[in-house]
């Protein structure tokens, strides 16, 4: 992959929820110090253009002061004089069905040196009468191209057309498929509906024929199967894809895991910033910086330092040998220890930190009832 020329370079983020705890005094810049070094190795990496799955706000309705710092951080690092060194060959007033109906690069107003690539997920969906989302805001202004909103046409549960975004780089050809998010109940019972999601495939252009595309999507749903008809199983894609970026879940699985009889690798971000405090968003934070030449590809995990350390830990009691359930100072104490030893070890300096923050520290207790004998 060392031919520049047709090698297309992707950084993929997903789940920035920016102006996430805007209001707390210590947390209120993490969301937006994540996003800015998320742009920051798209610009030192030289790549191509950035892929965003989804929740690039954290509010559906985000606040001026949010808004005004995304901008500011978009502004700075994609409006710039660098050459464009892609081509989007497809229609773009059906990928980008906004007032001008073009890639942003195109537009001969601005410079677009570095472009975005973004759908929406489900906390900054399109809502009202105009069916409108924060992230078209940001298109207007010509900062990022939002692609994958579906007008859900048709009778029942609705039927969508999803056309790709058809990019060009030399010799390689990518057909990138944006599906931004809806209800999972409502996608599950598309999927199972014959005919109900239509998948575009690209015309024959220029002697290239169907499978010359290396096939991605992009989409922002749940994928836990806690209950199977509020998630979307990987089996409901279609096979000719190669490569699905997964927005939603905050847990960072970045290596791309293969989907057994599919065909197609997944891979999964998470958030940048951690938005709950459960174990999976304590496991480090990644971006993907993904190369493409002809039909092949190549994935490399880039940690991000700048998010705020988050330490998890559970005590099952009845397994701890120096602690009595039942008497609580003895507890407390025990419990006072594990936090003042997570907080040490979440300030020791590590290679992938930049600076020490305070960190986040969670510990789930499990308590074992003694049974008394009648």
């Amino acid at each position: 992959m060392e031919d520049d020329k047709d090698t297309l370079r992707i950084l993929v983020a997903t789940d920035c929820h920016l102006g996430y705890m805007e209001k707390d005094e210590i947390r209120r810049f993490d969301s937006f110090e994540a996003f800015e070094e998320i742009c920051s190795l798209a610009k030192q990496k030289e790549v191509d253009f950035v892929l965003l799955g989804g929740d690039l706000f954290h509010e559906n309705k985000p606040s001026r002061s949010t808004l005004v710092k995304t901008i500011e951080i978009l502004r700075r690092y994609c409006l710039n004089d660098l050459p464009v060194k892609f081509q989007v060959v497809s229609d773009q007033t059906v990928n980008f069905p906004n007032r001008f109906g073009h890639v942003n690069y195109e537009d001969p107003h601005f410079n677009v040196g570095l472009p975005v690539f973004t759908i929406h997920g489900n906390h900054d969906d399109p809502a009202g009468v105009d069916n409108l989302s924060a992230i078209d805001i940001l298109s207007a202004c010509n900062l990022v191209n939002y692609f994958g909103k579906m007008d859900l046409g048709g009778s029942g549960v609705g039927q969508i057309a999803v056309h790709p975004v058809l990019v060009k780089k030399g010799t390689t050809t990518v057909a990138l498929y944006g599906l931004g998010n809806i209800r999972d109940e409502r996608l599950n019972r598309m999927f199972q509906t014959p005919h109900s999601v239509q998948w575009m495939r690209p015309e024959s252009q220029e002697g290239l024929s169907v499978s010359d595309w290396f096939n991605i999507l992009v989409l922002h749903q749940n994928r836990i199967k806690t209950n199977p008809k509020s998630a979307i199983n990987e089996h409901f894609l279609p096979r000719f894809l190669d490569f699905v970026v997964w927005g939603h879940e905050h847990e960072c699985l970045i290596d791309p895991q293969e989907v057994p009889g599919m065909g197609f690798h997944i891979t999964q971000p998470g958030s940048s910033v951690a938005t709950s405090l459960i174990d999976g968003e304590a496991k480090p934070k990644h971006v993907l910086l993904l190369e493409i030449k002809g039909n092949q590809y190549r994935p490399n995990k880039i940690p991000l330092m700048t998010v705020r350390p988050f330490e998890y830990a559970e005590v099952v009691l009845k397994d701890e040998a120096d602690v009595d359930p039942n008497d609580q100072a003895s507890v407390l104490e025990h419990l006072d220890k594990i936090v003042r030893n997570l907080i040490e070890k979440s300030s020791q300096p590590t290679a992938s930190r930049s600076e020490a923050k305070l960190p986040l520290v969670r510990i789930k207790v499990k308590y074992q009832e003694k049974f008394r004998e009648k």
